[in-house]
């Protein structure tokens, strides 16, 4: 009977061992029935009432609201916001607000990401948590949103759905001479990719391959660049060695993509117009490529930490936020910055901050917009967007609302446009607050 035992025990025991490596073969291969479970995993999830948002964090200021502290200062526009705020029914749904300078809402829109994601399949996750990433705003109210890691959806003024495509977009969003849009996607759960159909040497399991993605405004994909190959084809694999990814499910984390337009392209000797500018934050990388031809003509890590949002600024530069996580809330490295890189006479400058700064951190995330002199910076984890002279103070910002006791929603992003309130006025739905929840599926 005890050797019948000991038979038994080794039995279950190996069949849970096979169990268990089957479950990571299936996990990391997207054998079956990986598909099935992660659609069940999403529907789970999506129906949980009291899931609160993944991004929120510790309230930093103690006021919100907009700030005036140089009134003859501040740029002219409105303010497009990405965050959270508390709907009617008390939950806390991601959406965009568009501010004056004074914190009124003009216009707004608010998402629901399991209406939005009806119909993706499966390898899409279907989460009541998912926030807006990108954003790209229309002259007629039209707006191009990333929800997080799922796709890239155009709605109208009034919130309604017009186009959607599921991608696992996410991150930025940036507009190219032919009126196309660029912006990170990519695909889970698979091994090699065109460039590289047995695998890449080194990286032993199947990851999260990032690629650059050219959506038409009508919602077509008009083009794709797989990262991992560009890498590989310009012998910059190595980059995932020393920041140990060869073992990481996301070993690049592209987080922003743009294309160099025309207009000046002629202030940028080693590019030409079309050229793509891509920040991958876990390679602490910011490369210009050609995504023709692949070929990597300028690339950098010279000082950055997990940085984000790359941007051509004029006269051969290129603008990064720098987040410089440190692990100690900014104390060690002096907080997040500004840093630009002039490829061509290899050259760098610290824009932001100065003397005459106030303290600016975020760990992760971040976003800025250069605005003629002044900046745009937004604080994710302070939940903050903040204008700055070109002298570095402060001149206008912005605080989210609090949800509950001491806590904040993540300020995703912030963007300075050129419209009037008496435009935004004309549009559908146009009284203040007015965007509808986003209820329709993607077509």
């Amino acid at each position: 009977m005890r050797k019948l035992s000991l038979e038994k025990v080794a039995f279950v025991l190996s069949v849970a061992v096979l169990a268990w490596f089957y479950g990571y073969a299936t996990s990391a291969n997207g054998w079956f029935p990986n598909d099935l479970l992660l659609r069940a995993w999403s529907q789970a999830d999506a129906v949980n009432p009291v899931k609160l948002p993944v991004y929120l964090h510790k309230a930093v200021y103690e006021r919100e609201g907009a700030t005036t502290h140089q009134p003859g200062s501040v740029h002219a526009g409105l303010t497009l916001l990405a965050s959270a705020w508390t709907d009617v029914g008390g939950e806390l749904r991601p959406g965009l607000r568009l501010i004056d300078r004074k914190g009124n809402v003009l216009h707004s829109w608010t998402i629901d990401p399991v209406a939005l994601l009806d119909g993706a399949p499966p390898s899409i996750p279907v989460k009541r948590d998912l926030d807006i990433q990108g954003t790209y705003l229309f002259p007629n109210g039209d707006v191009l949103i990333n929800l997080e890691y799922a796709g890239t959806f155009r709605l109208d003024a009034c919130g309604r759905v017009l186009w959607g495509v599921f991608a696992n977009n996410h991150h930025s969003i940036a507009r190219a001479d032919d009126g196309s849009f660029w912006t990170p996607a990519g695909t889970r759960g698979e091994r090699g990719s065109p460039g590289h159909p047995d695998g890449f040497p080194g990286i032993g399991q199947a990851v999260f391959q990032d690629q650059l993605m050219r959506i038409s405004e009508d919602g077509e994909v008009l083009e794709t660049v797989d990262v991992l190959d560009i890498l590989y084809q310009n012998g910059l694999e190595w980059h995932l060695a020393e920041e140990d990814m060869l073992d990481d499910i996301d070993p690049t984390h592209v987080n922003d993509v743009e294309p160099l337009p025309d207009s000046l392209a002629s202030q940028y000797p080693l590019f030409e117009a079309g050229d793509l500018l891509v920040s991958m934050r876990e390679l602490d990388m910011v490369m210009v490529v050609d995504p023709e031809s692949g070929r990597i003509k300028w690339h950098t890590t010279e000082g950055l930490i997990v940085q984000h949002d790359p941007d051509f600024i004029g006269d051969g530069w290129i603008g990064v936020f720098d987040n410089r996580r440190d692990g100690a809330g900014g104390s060690m490295l002096g907080g997040s910055r500004i840093v630009a890189f002039q490829p061509h006479t290899d050259s760098t400058k610290v824009l932001f901050p100065t003397p005459r700064s106030d303290p600016f951190y975020t760990d992760h995330r971040g976003k800025w917009q250069l605005l003629d002199g002044n900046m745009l910076l937004v604080e994710e984890g302070g939940g903050r967007v903040v204008e700055v002279a070109p002298d570095g103070s402060s001149v206008w910002d912005w605080v989210v609302e609090p949800y509950g006791e001491g806590r904040i929603p993540a300020v995703t992003g912030a963007t300075r446009v050129d419209l009037s309130p008496e435009e935004v006025a004309a549009w559908p739905c146009a009284h203040a607050g007015s965007g509808d929840t986003a209820t329709e599926g993607a077509s």
